[in-house]
C-alpha cells in the first residue's frame, strides 16, 4: 500500500497535479507515488486523464501550465520541456512512435542524442557500435543498425524506442500504450524485455487497455476516471479483473460481450465472388486468392486470421479497390452485380469501411467533429445543388453526438484533442450517417478502454437489429468470437474455413490455422 512505503524506495511522487484545458478540467488533484525498480501500470477510460498526467511529468506540457508539484528522486522538479525530464532520466514513448522513418535504425536510436567528436562532428562508427548494443539490450542481437527503421515491423519499432531510452540513461521509462499495434508474440516479448530492465532497476510506468498484460507484469495498479485517481491496486492484494473494469467505468461490466436478441439471419446482402488481388507494388505477388464469402442482414460476420493474412488487404480491395493491383472478382449486392472501382462506388452501392488507422484513413483531425461526423454523407444528404445544408448538417451532428456519447465540449470541437474512444466513435457515426447497407470494421476497438469498447459493441448490435450486415475484423480473437454470429478464418491470402456461433473457439480456429500452415509448407 502506498502509506507504506518509505520515502527510501520513492523514485517519483506527482502531488496535487491539476491541469485545465478551455472548458475541460483534464486532472483534478491526482496524487501519484511510484517505487523505485516497479512497473506500475495506469489504466482507465480515453480521456480519463492517464497521457495528461504523463505528458505532465515528462514537460510536453511545460512548468505553470498546471498546479502541483512533482519530486523525482526527492528533488523537486519544474520542467519546461521534454529535454529537462529527459536529462533527469525521465523518458516517454507515446503511442505515435517518434522515428524518422528513412533514417537507419542507429541514427533513430541516437536521434537528439547524437554521438560526437571534436567540434561537433558525428562519430559513426561510435554510432553503429553503440546501437548495436542498445539493440542487444532490447532482444535485437541481430539486426542490421544501417538498414532504415521502415523496413522493419512496429514491433521491432516499439524495441528501437526502448533502445534509444536506454541510450539516453532512463531512470524512469513512461510507455503509453506500447503493445496496441502489436501481435500476440510481439507484446509478449515487448513485456519480458519490461521485465528485463525492472531487473536491471530502471522503473517503467506503463498506460495500456489491455487489462491481461498489465496483471502479467505490473507490481502496482492506478486506475483513473475522468481526471481523478480512483483506485490504487497491488500485486500483493491481488488483481481482479472485475474490480479494475468497475473502477475504470463506474459500474459493473456484467457481459463483456452483450447479448443480441437472437434471431435467424436475413437475406444475403453482399457477395463475393472468386476474388484475387495482387500486390499493390510487386505485380507477380499474389496478396489474396479465390477469396468466397457473404454477409447476411442482421449478421455479424468476422474474419479471424494470424497478422498478416491479409484481412485488412481484403477490406481495402473491396472499398473501391483501395488496395492492391489486378484485382478481380465479382461483388454482389441484394443479388446484383455491381461495379466498384472507387470508395465513391462503394458508398453509392451502400458500402462502408472503418480503418483500423483512423488518424491516417478516418478522420480528418484538424477539423472539427461536425464535419468528420458529416464527411461521407455530405454529397447525399446535406447538399442540394452542391450548396451544403448547413442548419441541417448541425442538426444530425448533435444528435449523433448524443446519441454516440462523444465526449467533447461541442460539435466545433477539433477531433485531434479527443480521446482516442471518441476519436473512433466519430468515425463509427461518420459512416452510420452515410446509411450503409454493409459495414466493415477494420480493428474497431483497438486502442480503446473496457467501457468504450462496450459501448462499440452495443451500436453493432443496433444496427444488426436494424437489419444491416457487419463485417469484424478484429486481432483479438475472443473479442472476433464474443461478437460474431459467423467467422471466416483466414490465412496466407485465403480462406480456409467457416465456423458457426456453436464451433468457434480460439482453439478450434488456431488448430486449423496450423494445420493449413503445415500442409503448405509440405507442398
Amino acid at each position: 500500500m502506498q502509506g507504506s512505503r518509505s520515502m527510501a524506495d520513492i523514485i517519483l511522487e506527482m502531488k496535487n497535479i491539476t491541469k485545465v484545458f478551455p472548458g475541460v478540467v483534464a486532472l483534478s488533484d491526482v496524487n501519484l507515488v511510484i517505487e523505485r525498480g516497479e512497473i506500475h501500470a495506469l489504466c482507465g477510460e480515453n480521456g480519463a486523464g492517464k497521457s495528461t498526467l504523463m505528458n505532465v511529468l515528462s514537460g510536453v506540457y511545460p512548468y505553470r501550465s498546471y498546479t502541483g508539484d512533482i519530486l523525482f528522486n526527492g528533488e523537486e522538479c519544474q520542467f519546461r520541456q521534454i529535454r529537462d525530464s529527459e536529462q533527469k532520466g525521465i523518458v516517454i514513448i507515446h503511442q505515435e512512435l517518434a522515428l524518422i522513418p528513412y533514417l537507419s535504425i542507429a541514427e533513430n536510436v541516437f536521434l537528439g542524442n547524437e554521438q560526437k567528436k571534436a567540434k561537433g562532428v558525428i562519430d559513426w562508427l561510435a554510432t553503429r557500435t553503440k546501437a548495436q548494443e542498445m539493440l542487444r539490450q532490447v532482444g535485437l542481437p541481430n539486426e542490421d543498425v544501417s538498414k532504415p527503421v521502415n523496413s522493419i515491423g512496429v514491433g521491432k519499432q516499439q524495441l528501437v524506442e526502448i533502445a534509444k531510452a536506454l541510450a539516453k540513461k532512463v531512470s524512469l521509462l513512461i510507455l503509453d500504450e506500447p503493445t496496441a499495434s502489436l501481435n500476440d508474440e510481439e507484446s509478449n516479448h515487448l513485456l519480458g524485455i519490461l521485465l528485463q530492465l525492472k531487473e536491471k532497476g530502471i522503473t517503467s510506468i506503463i498506460i495500456s487497455h489491455k487489462l491481461a498484460e498489465l496483471t502479467k507484469v505490473a507490481d502496482n495498479i492506478t486506475v483513473m476516471r475522468d481526471g481523478q485517481v480512483i483506485k490504487n491496486l497491488s500485486r500483493s492484494e491481488g488483481f481482479e479483473e472485475n474490480v479494475i473494469v468497475k473502477a475504470m467505468v463506474g459500474r459493473e461490466l456484467t457481459q463483456r460481450y452483450p447479448a443480441r436478441e437472437e434471431r435467424a439471419p436475413g437475406p444475403i446482402i453482399m457477395e463475393v465472388r472468386h476474388w484475387n488481388v495482387y500486390h499493390p507494388d510487386d505485380a507477380d505477388r499474389k496478396i489474396l486468392s479465390d477469396i468466397n464469402f457473404n454477409v447476411r442482414a442482421g449478421e455479424v460476420v468476422g474474419f479471424v486470421g494470424l497478422m498478416g493474412a491479409g484481412r485488412t488487404e481484403l477490406a481495402m480491395s473491396l472499398f473501391g479497390k483501395s488496395y492492391g493491383q489486378k484485382i478481380s472478382g465479382e461483388i454482389y449486392m441484394h443479388g446484383k452485380k455491381v461495379e466498384i472501382n472507387t470508395v465513391g462506388d462503394a458508398i453509392r452501392n451502400k458500402i462502408a469501411y472503418c480503418s483500423e488507422d483512423r488518424k491516417n484513413y478516418g478522420l480528418v483531425l484538424i477539423d472539427d467533429l461536425k464535419h468528420n461526423m458529416t464527411m461521407a454523407a455530405l454529397p447525399y444528404y446535406f447538399s442540394e445543388r452542391n450548396v451544403v445544408k448547413k442548419n441541417e448538417e448541425i442538426v444530425e451532428s448533435r444528435k449523433l453526438k448524443t446519441s454516440f456519447s462523444i465526449k467533447a465540449t461541442s460539435i466545433n470541437q477539433k477531433v485531434e484533442t479527443l480521446s482516442g474512444g471518441n476519436q473512433q466513435k466519430t468515425v463509427l457515426a461518420k459512416w452510420i450517417l452515410a446509411a450503409p447497407d454493409v459495414l466493415i470494421l477494420d480493428e474497431p476497438t483497438r486502442g480503446i478502454d473496457v467501457g468504450a469498447k462496450h459501448e462499440i459493441y452495443l451500436l453493432i448490435n443496433e444496427l444488426v437489429k436494424k437489419e444491416k450486415a457487419v463485417v469484424v475484423i478484429s486481432s483479438e480473437m475472443p473479442e472476433a468470437i464474443g461478437i460474431s454470429d459467423r467467422v471466416y478464418i483466414i490465412n496466407e491470402g485465403r480462406i480456409i474455413g467457416e465456423m458457426s456461433k456453436g464451433e468457434m473457439s480460439q482453439e478450434a480456429i488456431m488448430t486449423k490455422i496450423v494445420r493449413d500452415t503445415n500442409s503448405r509448407g509440405r507442398m
